[in-house]
């Protein structure tokens, strides 16, 4: 029988449900057992593609094009579970494909309900995940906060696999906060009212997580345990780590998270092997060099909008044994100061990631060119692969009104411009250019050098790519096109001549990098940052 493991929050969002959830996945994986994730967002959005980035952070794209929630990538970080558009759960989907099968006549004309035809659709796309062979268990974080009104159906999905499946073979993790006060003085009382609520439900928690500054003594821990019916051993301590998110899964070993969780689901395992986490953070403890990144963007107010590039950076840094610290720059501020020398004093090598709309792109535009010409390790992703274009056609082709058609639409010089295929797209939502698809690498170029193969498979999201009209002028005015698509109709990397390290790619090659295997353009870029640091 598969086991169902599902992860809630309570008292306040942003408490880290999709890294514990993550950190109990590798966990499991550890002991040998074979795990599916799942993220439900209560929201009423089909997926997350049209939010903006300070609504829910990054949008994390999977290999089939899936754009969901950022915990995804947190899932994939930390576990070798696959992830596709399954993976991830939405009220929009459900009440969607609901409706769709009421239009059908599928119910037989009776009344359409949230009990039991919402939630049947909640746990029949749960269960679906676990249909491969040999799943042995299904992790869920169900998102939001136990009290929401937008996540009452997915509790109640979840309360009855309780009844589907039996006790044994369903177990609830909560995770909570507890507050520290004036004083230092730790509070239980936000735990016991969400405990609470959650067995109002009727969901008894048989685990918790508590989110606190520091290791909770044995006297809050039983207390905890009294309030809410939770064995004391299974009251869990989610305390800050000073150095890497990478060291949680070693920290809930320690409390043996993963014991009771195999303990009470009747899981037979071997011991956990976390060798390579345990070197993980030994590299980031012992580091004795270090380098400063700049991620140069328009949403650098909001950390979570570049996790993924975030994160891939920090494996760059462990793949060379180096840490790695970064500095996110307003290119607006770029634009209104003008001081290249002042901003990037302290930057051993920078990066300019994805993004959308015209607000900032001059910016950039002169932060690509001041790195072009002084020579400082430049990395563009996406966004930044287009950037490099325009900067390059404006400073070295003499084309004064290089743009991309997205910021000049009537631009006389759109050295970037809108996929064919875009030209009539109406709909935003799940439309762009979207998921894995292959390149093709120019041996005798940085990139093939990083890969060291002819033939790559990331990950896109964009609807705009470099003008084959100017492709010509570009690479005999120097710039190096390092990589295109197997018909050789659509670029997707390019280079500077002549430079320490100035890389462009189309793709989203921060989705698929891991702390226990680094993404080689990532290591190769952090590489060019010590050697110029030094």
């Amino acid at each position: 029988m598969r086991k169902y493991i599902f992860i809630t929050g309570g008292v306040c969002s942003s408490l880290g449900k999709g890294i514990a959830a993550a950190s109990l996945g590798a966990l499991l994986e550890s002991r040998g057992l074979k795990i599916r994730m799942i993220k439900i967002d209560p929201y009423i959005n089909v997926d997350a593609g049209t939010m903006s980035p300070y609504q829910h952070g990054e949008v994390f794209v999977t290999d089939d094009g899936a754009e969901t929630d950022l915990d995804l990538g947190n899932y994939e970080r930390f576990t070798n579970s696959p992830l596709s558009q399954a993976n991830s759960i939405t009220t929009g989907q459900i009440y969607q494909e609901v409706i769709k099968k009421e239009r059908e006549g599928r119910y037989l004309g009776r009344t359409v309900q949230v009990i039991p035809h919402i939630t049947d659709e909640i746990k029949n796309r749960i269960v679906s995940i676990g249909e491969e062979k040999d799943i042995n268990a299904i992790i869920t974080e169900i998102g939001g906060t136990v009290g929401d009104i937008e996540s009452f159906p997915f509790l109640e999905a979840a309360r009855q696999f309780v009844h589907d499946f039996g006790r044994k073979n369903v177990l609830f993790v909560h995770l909570t906060l507890i507050p520290e006060v004036v004083g230092g003085e730790l509070k239980t009382k936000p735990t016991q009212h969400s405990v609470k609520a959650l067995r109002e439900i009727g969901i008894q928690p048989d685990i918790l997580l508590c989110r606190a500054p520091h290791l909770l003594d044995k006297a809050t821990r039983n207390k905890i345990s009294l309030f809410t019916d939770v064995d004391e051993e299974a009251v869990i301590t989610a305390y800050d780590v000073e150095s890497t998110i990478y060291e949680i899964p070693l920290v809930y070993h320690k409390q043996k998270l993963d014991q009771i969780v195999v303990d009470r689901l009747e899981i037979q395992t071997s011991d956990a092997h976390l060798d390579l986490w345990q070197e993980v953070v030994n590299i980031h403890h012992s580091a004795k060099e270090s380098v400063t990144v700049g991620i140069v963007g328009k949403y650098v107010n909001l950390n979570d909008t570049y996790k993924s590039i975030h994160e891939a950076l920090m494996h760059g840094g462990i793949a060379n044994k180096a840490g790695v610290n970064i500095e996110y720059i307003d290119s607006e501020k770029i634009e209104k100061s003008g001081d290249m020398d002042e901003t990037f004093r302290h930057i051993d090598g920078f990066l300019i990631p994805g993004g959308f709309g015209q607000r900032g792109i001059e910016g950039m535009i002169l932060a690509a060119g001041y790195a072009r010409v002084k020579g400082l390790p430049y990395f563009g992703i996406c966004l930044g692969l287009q950037i490099m274009v325009i900067e390059y056609a404006r400073a070295v082709l003499g084309l004064k009104d290089a743009n991309s058609t997205e910021f000049a639409p009537e631009g006389e010089c759109p050295v970037v411009s809108l996929l064919s295929e875009q030209m009539d797209v109406k709909a935003y939502g799940g439309t762009m250019r979207l998921g894995r698809s292959e390149s093709s690498l120019k041996s005798g170029t940085r990139i093939y050098e990083c890969y060291n193969k002819n033939s790559i498979f990331e990950r896109h999201r964009h609807r705009y790519e470099v003008h084959n009209r100017f492709r010509k002028d570009l690479e005999e005015n120097g710039l190096i096109i390092s990589g295109v698509t197997p018909d050789y109709m659509l670029v997707e990397s390019i280079e500077w001549p002549d430079h320490p390290w100035g890389v462009g790619v189309q793709f989203h090659p921060e989705f698929t990098s891991k702390p226990i295997k680094p993404h080689p353009l990532f290591a190769n870029f952090i590489e060019a940052c010590l050697e110029h640091s030094m």
